[in-house]
């Protein structure tokens, strides 16, 4: 199970604004930056105002993590897998934007214990429970 398209974050000036405006939550292994959408969209891809998610998210892996691509989206399936789960039933008042950037450090952690530490930063930002 993918996380389906209206769910993922892209276009450059939504990870810009998302730079600039977003709040930073630290763990370990990676950083979590979230900031409410911006309501002049810079995303205009097209109109799937029926399936309209309230958070949309996308996952940074550098080549400092991993030098394989391989293992890079292994790790990137893996999280936008995790984080459809998590997010697929919840919704808000308004979008939310949800960035997650790897750090090298992870590559030390174990799958699960990405993902549970993955988890603590979504309850610490708000956006589970």
């Amino acid at each position: 199970m993918v996380l389906p398209k209206h769910m993922r974050l892209k276009g450059h000036r939504c990870f810009d604004y998302i730079y600039k405006e977003g709040s930073r939550f630290y763990s370990s292994s990676m950083v979590l930056r979230v900031t409410n959408a911006v309501t002049k969209k810079p995303q205009v891809k097209g109109n799937n105002s029926k399936l309209r998610s309230s958070i949309k998210c996308a996952i940074s892996i550098s080549n400092k993590v991993s030098k394989k691509s391989v293992t890079r989206n292994k790790l990137r399936r893996l999280f936008h897998q995790h984080l459809s789960l998590r997010l697929s039933n919840i919704t808000t008042d308004n979008e939310i934007w949800a960035f997650i950037s790897l750090k090298p450090s992870c590559m030390n952690n174990s799958e699960i214990t990405l993902l549970k530490e993955c988890d603590k930063l979504l309850t610490k930002a708000g956006i589970t429970t």
